[in-house]
């Protein structure tokens, strides 16, 4: 099998287990669905001060595909991640400004939002669906 029929294949694989995962998440209590199809859900409550597209964020965060496998995790690791909302995935930055500083939010975000048909690196493939666990831990103003 030839590098691209197999990257057709696990484009197809990753739609349809991305699909159910989507499906079976929106049952869940308390979901949200915006209308570019980003899923989100409060764990814990933060603040008032949300980030904009021009903020700094400082975050804890799980990333992991919908078979479970984790990609990065700061929570393990003790040391947060900080990003320009501009360098973020779509969906995420999206979610975060739904996101009061100090809370606590789960994001699963279709491929459309995240890295699309193409994926990146080894460890998210094509057309994967992401869910984040993310803390807020700090909004640094524009």
């Amino acid at each position: 099998m030839t590098k691209k029929s197999q990257n057709k294949g696990s484009q197809g694989q990753n739609r349809k287990s991305g699909d159910r995962f989507l499906e079976k998440f929106r049952q869940k209590p308390g979901v949200v669905e915006t209308d570019s199809g980003l899923l989100y859900r409060e764990i814990e409550p933060g603040n008032n001060l949300k980030p904009t597209e021009s903020d700094t964020v400082v975050v804890n965060q799980r990333i992991q595909l919908v078979n479970g496998k984790v990609i990065a995790d700061t929570y393990q690791e003790g040391m947060p991640d900080t990003f320009t909302m501009k360098e973020a995935i779509p969906g995420i930055r999206e979610g975060l400004q739904h996101v009061g500083e100090g809370g606590r939010y789960e994001f699963v975000v279709p491929p459309e939002l995240a890295w699309g048909r193409k994926g990146v690196g080894r460890k998210i493939g094509p057309n994967a669906v992401l869910v984040f666990d993310i803390r807020l831990v700090e909004v640094r103003f524009g």
